[in-house]
């Protein structure tokens, strides 16, 4: 994990855990599924669900890092953080 941190705004940040917390219920949501012997398909169905909102949890991530913390690296002349935003979007799209 990375020593360095960024500030978000209070609305991002508000969105951002509104996403987290859907997705917390869904986990429940499946875990209750698997607990009552749900049909396995329903249980994927949910699953590839969840595999969505993560993605589009990312993905929004990904866009505002972009608009602050590369915006800003470039601005100061920190190279490295493009060299760490294209490592980045590697791992996403394994």
């Amino acid at each position: 994990m990375s020593d360095k941190h960024t500030q978000r705004n209070a609305e991002v940040k508000k969105a951002m855990m509104h996403r987290l917390n859907r997705i917390e219920g869904q986990v429940r949501g499946v875990k209750n599924m698997l607990d009552t012997d749900a049909y396995c398909i329903d249980i994927i169905n949910q699953t590839a669900a969840i595999r969505s909102a993560l993605s589009a949890f990312s993905n929004l991530l990904l866009e505002k890092h972009i608009q602050t913390c590369v915006r800003q690296g470039i601005g100061k002349g920190d190279a490295e953080v493009v060299d760490e935003l294209l490592l980045t979007i590697k791992k996403m799209i394994k």
